[in-house]
């Protein structure tokens, strides 16, 4: 079985949930076991630290990680992708309280069960449930599970913010020092820009630069890429070299791009009364990338290929051409009859003392 990139994308996406609520649930029963312990009369209302029953619940405690997750990545975020952060945090919140509810009624009777090694249904098993619900054990269940949702909640807000890429190389310090490494970079910007930002205004441009953006989303998942920097009307994408040259992508990406945006036109006509289009760049070169920022923190690259291949894009409509890449991307890739290559020369790029050789490409869709 080949998972998509998008799938993949979702899975990592869903694991560090897991991960929060292991930690947390670990050290939690931990905690429970050090309160707890030689103190009878509240453990009655509490279940036994048996090997058997904290295996059960650091693997339940560990689902139910990942459902959040899941559910959050699917489903809650999208519901209130367009909500303030703190009407996001609030309705999650009273979301998921109602579902632990049911979460706490199906595992606690479990659980007792296996210490009291007897069926679910034995009397003792529910009467055991009736004095941990108005127990002080309770409470502190609840507490465990609010907190446990409530950093879930944060950390998918941060990641959805900032992105997971840069969430995972601030945690692990992947660029706290800098790095030299080979990237290839896509400038994509959107034409007649101003026009349109005249014609709707502020306000309702905004709301199709959302809207735009959100639509390029999927194929820029799919082809592997990463958004660098949303710069206004522009969008730039980067692989690492061999993510980009493997199977085309960072050239697929452009015409998954095309395609998406061409199959919701209708959408984009009648609710802004335009259709935003693009022209792009592509090319690629050495870059070093490393943690910059005082009062904000970023992951930045610098080198002359960011440079260059603004300076190519500037170029589209004096070729009159939606895409232009340097001949020396073209030459990595491994292209076939799928796509068809045009020379477009060697102009001299302003601020640039050498020329560097251009292509155009049409895609020939089967």
């Amino acid at each position: 079985m080949i998972l998509t990139a998008n799938t993949k994308r979702n899975i990592l996406r869903v694991i560090p949930f897991g991960i929060i609520w292991l930690v947390f649930g670990a050290l939690f029963l931990w905690i429970e076991y050090a309160a707890l312990d030689n103190q009878k009369n509240i453990a009655d209302t509490a279940i036994q630290m048996k090997t058997d029953v904290v295996v059960f619940a650091l693997i339940g405690i560990t689902f139910v990680g990942f459902l959040v997750g899941f559910i959050e990545l699917i489903y809650l975020n999208r519901l209130f992708e367009k909500q303030s952060f703190l009407v996001k945090i609030i309705s999650k919140f009273l979301i998921y309280s109602l579902f632990f509810v049911v979460v706490i009624l199906i595992t606690f009777p479990i659980a007792a069960s296996l210490e009291l090694n007897t069926s679910i249904f034995d009397n003792r098993v529910w009467n055991r449930y009736g004095a941990f619900f108005f127990s002080i054990t309770n409470a502190s269940t609840i507490i465990q599970l609010s907190f446990s949702l409530l950093v879930s909640l944060l950390y998918a807000e941060i990641s959805e913010n900032i992105g997971q890429n840069v969430l995972l190389n601030f945690f692990t310090g992947k660029y706290h020092k800098p790095v030299t490494e080979n990237r290839i970079f896509m400038f994509a910007d959107m034409k007649s820009s101003t026009t349109i930002a005249e014609e709707l205004g502020h306000i309702k441009y905004f709301e199709l630069l959302r809207s735009y953006y959100f639509d390029l989303s999927n194929a820029i998942v799919k082809n592997q890429g990463e958004v660098y920097q949303y710069i206004g009307d522009e969008i730039v994408i980067s692989w690492k070299l061999k993510n980009g040259l493997k199977n085309n992508q960072c050239l697929h990406c452009f015409y998954d791009m095309k395609s998406d945006l061409k199959a919701l036109k209708n959408k984009y006509l009648k609710k802004f009364g335009v259709f935003p289009d693009f022209k792009a760049a592509l090319h690629f070169g050495e870059v070093t990338t490393g943690e910059i920022g005082a009062l904000k923190k970023e992951i930045f690259f610098t080198g002359d290929v960011l440079n260059t291949t603004a300076r190519i894009q500037g170029l589209c409509q004096d070729y009159g051409v939606d895409l232009l890449l340097s001949k020396t991307l073209m030459d990595r890739l491994y292209l076939n009859d799928t796509f068809t290559v045009e020379p477009m020369g060697k102009p001299q790029l302003k601020g640039k003392i050498d020329s560097l050789e251009l292509v155009t490409t049409t895609f020939n869709r089967t």
